[in-house]
């Protein structure tokens, strides 16, 4: 093979590398380039809806404080059944539209429940406080828990009975209000799976011997029985067994839609990576998701240097392949925020562009252009001394062979 025909040989091979690491970044980016049908089915021989992988439901329109209670206090009911213990996933939020903290949400993270709420001081500091109840969840068993939120406390009641109480500075604001979403969060796909048999919401704090009523209401009769000192807004007995509207009991407005396709009420553009830390360190599964976004850009790196250096050469290839990962790596966190299923996230575009610089150092290393260039034999531009290094390592394989 004469040089004309081997630098073309090499050229084509690397322009075919470049074009299939590309295809393959971005379906690993964009799969399944659609948002799913929405995985919600009625429950066949009880009342509830059955949440899948990819589901979720929302109310028609928001709810809106009421205008005598100051602090507004309130109270929430929802009876559930886990499909499994799972690491992370949201099983109820509001909208945080009508304040500026993060919304209020119900969080399952293995056998915990998690509760974010958003609260102002005595001197006006807008807080978001999070709290865990270990214990609460165990697979395929129904739990019916209740979280009441009063000034200077939330409670959480498991099966009627206290479970824990936490402290907290200043009063509830606007916990309860904005649209509900059950069985997903409001800004990024943290979908939960499993069975949901009633929610019921209260612009009151209910007292304990109010909730353990409940409780005992809802075992018995399937709704709970209430009074309306307790400011009822909210009962969804999941009773209707078909159709794709839940029914709000007391307020038609607020009635939970089953859409067809799976969503996330506002998506998010390049989430900030502390979010990642909201519920404590990140466990393993974060860190495994790093190391592949880093190891997955090193061929384009590697390659596209090869590229530029040799196929199409520039003067700057290194900034120009760096910049490139990174406008890659923006485009696909881009287009995941019109993906339901996929997180724009910030973390994403720092680990994707580090792993094209590992790739662009690996180039470059003498020993890495010693192994390419015996791995690909009709590349013609290797400098003298690594074919020299190259020649050497062939011989002494050859006299190895030999000797065997």
């Amino acid at each position: 093979m004469n040089g004309k025909t081997q630098s073309t040989a090499y050229a084509r091979f690397i322009s075919v590398l470049c074009v299939y690491i590309l295809c393959a970044i971005l379906v690993a980016g964009l799969w399944p380039f659609h948002a799913p049908k929405n995985e919600t089915n009625w429950l066949e021989n009880k009342n509830g809806l059955q949440f899948g992988r990819h589901g979720s439901i929302l109310s028609a329109r928001k709810f809106q404080a009421a205008a005598s209670n100051e602090d507004t206090s309130g109270s929430l009911e929802v009876w559930l059944e886990p499909s499994g213990l799972h690491k992370k996933q949201t099983i109820l939020a509001f909208d945080s539209s009508e304040h500026l903290g993060d919304p209020f949400s119900v969080v399952q993270r293995e056998d915990a429940l998690l509760i974010q709420r958003y609260n102002v001081d005595n001197q006006g500091i807008s807080r978001t406080a999070v709290f865990e109840v270990p214990g609460v969840f165990r697979a395929q068993k129904s739990v019916f828990a209740t979280i009441t939120l009063g000034r200077g406390r939330t409670s959480v009641y498991i099966d009627g009975a206290p479970a824990l109480l936490f402290p907290i500075l200043g009063a509830s604001a606007n916990n309860l209000t904005g649209r509900l979403v059950l069985a997903n969060a409001t800004t990024a796909n943290n979908s939960w799976s499993g069975d949901i048999f009633g929610v019921a919401i209260y612009q009151k704090e209910l007292t304990a011997a109010q909730v353990r009523q409940h409780y005992e209401s809802w075992r018995v009769a399937g709704k709970p029985e209430i009074t309306y000192d307790e400011a009822p807004v909210a009962i969804y007995l999941f009773n209707e067994r078909r159709g794709r509207i839940v029914h709000n009991q007391l307020d038609v407005t607020t009635d939970l839609l089953l859409p067809t396709h799976y969503f996330v009420l506002h998506p998010s553009f390049l989430a900030p990576a502390w979010l990642r830390y909201r519920y404590g360190w990140p466990g393993w599964s974060y860190w495994q998701d790093v190391l592949v976004n880093i190891v997955g850009f090193v061929p384009v790196g590697f390659l596209l240097l090869n590229y530029l250096s040799v196929v199409r050469p520039l003067k700057r290839p290194v900034a120009t392949v760096i910049i490139l990962g990174l406008l890659l790596s923006l485009a696909i966190e881009t287009l995941q925020s019109f993906l339901p299923t996929r997180d724009s996230d910030m973390t994403d575009l720092i680990t994707n562009t580090l792993g094209t610089a590992v790739g662009v150092i690996l180039y470059r290393c003498p020993l890495v252009q010693v192994g390419w260039a015996r791995v690909t034999p009709y590349r013609s531009d290797v400098p003298a001394h690594l074919q020299t290094l190259v020649t050497n390592g062939i011989r002494h394989t050859h006299k190895e062979d030999a000797k065997v």
